[in-house]
């Protein structure tokens, strides 16, 4: 899944900067009812966490009744978190 891709199709831009708030708040609700209803292990995964960078991910355990998954959402929540800190990006 392209992250690039994703943005487009649901903000129509890559650019997010650039969106209204109604724009930004109908294209999370488009992801989140998407997320609801994929069936696929990995698209769940991949729109949970373009969710999570957006901040409006699902808690992890209404989103991931695997607990494999759960954990595999924390180990992506720690990575993502160790890149926001680190100066060098």
């Amino acid at each position: 899944m392209d992250l690039d891709d994703q943005l487009r199709r649901y903000f129509g831009t890559t650019d997010l900067a650039t969106l209204p708030e109604a724009a930004l708040a109908a294209g999370t609700e488009h992801m989140l009812v998407d997320f609801g209803l994929a069936k696929d292990r990995n698209r769940r995964f991949a729109l949970w966490a373009l969710m999570h960078m957006l901040g409006v991910a699902p808690d992890l355990d209404v989103a991931f009744k695997d607990p494999q998954d759960r954990e595999m959402a924390r180990d992506f929540m720690d990575l993502a978190a160790r890149a926001d800190e680190d100066p060098a990006g």
